[in-house]
C-alpha cells in the first residue's frame, strides 16, 4: 500500500451550511469529529415558547438541508466554538451574527433562517418543500445530527474528485459531497475496496463500513447554491451507481492532523 495522507479535513457545524477547514481534529471512539453537525435547522412543529435547543437525533427531512433548499449553499456560514457565534455573510457582506448559546442568539438565527427560506425556492424533488419556521437546535461539540443514526466519520479520495472532475469537464468542489477526511496517495474509487477493513489514522483507529449513496446536493454549488453539474446522473451513467466516499466508525480516540497517514491493520 503506497503512503496515503490526510490532504483535507473538515467540519460542519450546522448541518446543511457551510462545511469549515479545519488543521486538525481529535477523533472520539463512538462518536467521530466533536461538533460535528453539532447543530441543525429544524423545521418548528412546537406550539411554546420555551421548548428545548436540544432534541434527540431525527432523521434529515426534519432539518433545514441542501438536497430540498439549495441555495442554502449560498450563504458562507461560519462558526466559532469558542465564542459560539455564528456569522453569517453572502457575497461578502454580513448578514447575521448571533449567539447560539442564548435563547435570544438563537431567536435570531431561527428567524433569519426562517425569512431567507421564504424569499428563495425549493429543489422540484425536496421532501419538505414547505416555508415552515425554523428554530437552532443542538449544543457547541455535544449533540450531533448525522444523516445516520449510527455515529460516523466521512472519507473520500482526492483521485475520484478528480476523476469525476475529468468526466463533468469542470472542477469539483470536494465540499459538494461534504466529507470530514480527504485523501490522497490513493488511486480513484480504491476507497471502496477498503469496506470492512480497520485502519490507523493519525493517532486513531477506524473501521470503514459502507460506501456513501448520494442524493441531489451533490449537484448544487458549495458558492453559489446553484445546481450546476449533473453530479448525481453523470454518476449513474459512468459507473452504474450513485455512490462516493465510505463511511467509517472511529474505534479508538486520538487526534488526526492534515499530512497524518492512513495505513492498514
Amino acid at each position: 500500500m503506497t503512503t496515503v495522507r490526510v490532504k483535507q479535513l473538515f467540519s460542519h457545524p450546522i448541518k446543511g451550511l457551510t462545511p469549515q477547514a479545519m488543521e486538525s481534529v481529535d477523533l472520539q471512539a463512538g462518536h467521530g469529529v466533536p461538533g460535528d453537525r453539532a447543530f441543525a435547522l429544524m423545521y418548528d412543529n412546537t406550539t411554546t415558547d420555551n421548548a428545548s435547543s436540544v432534541v434527540p437525533w431525527m432523521k434529515k427531512q426534519n432539518f433545514a438541508m441542501q438536497c430540498d433548499w439549495p441555495g442554502l449553499a449560498g450563504l458562507a456560514c461560519h462558526y466559532d466554538p469558542t465564542t459560539k457565534i455564528l456569522t453569517v455573510k453572502r457575497q461578502e457582506i454580513e448578514l447575521l451574527v448571533a449567539e447560539t448559546d442564548t435563547v435570544s442568539g438563537r431567536d435570531r438565527i431561527g428567524a433569519f433562517f426562517t425569512g431567507y427560506l421564504a424569499a428563495i425556492y425549493p429543489s422540484q424533488t425536496a421532501k419538505h418543500p414547505e416555508r415552515a419556521a425554523l428554530r437552532l437546535v443542538g449544543e457547541s461539540g455535544k449533540t450531533r445530527y448525522p444523516d445516520r443514526n449510527v455515529v460516523h466519520i466521512s472519507l473520500i479520495s482526492a483521485a475520484t474528485i478528480n476523476q469525476l472532475s475529468e468526466i463533468a469537464g469542470h472542477l469539483i468542489d470536494v465540499r459538494r459531497f461534504r466529507p470530514n477526511i480527504v485523501l490522497e496517495g490513493i488511486s480513484a474509487w480504491e476507497e471502496f475496496s477498503w469496506v470492512e477493513q480497520e485502519f490507523e489514522l493519525g493517532q486513531a483507529r477506524i473501521a470503514i463500513t459502507a460506501p456513501i449513496n448520494r442524493c441531489l446536493n451533490i449537484d448544487v454549488n458549495p458558492d453559489t447554491g446553484e445546481r450546476d453539474i449533473p453530479l448525481l446522473s453523470l454518476l449513474q451513467k459512468h459507473f452504474q451507481h450513485k455512490q462516493t466516499g465510505v463511511l467509517a466508525k472511529v474505534i479508538t480516540t486520538g487526534p488526526v492532523a492534515l499530512g497524518d497517514t492512513l495505513s492498514s491493520l
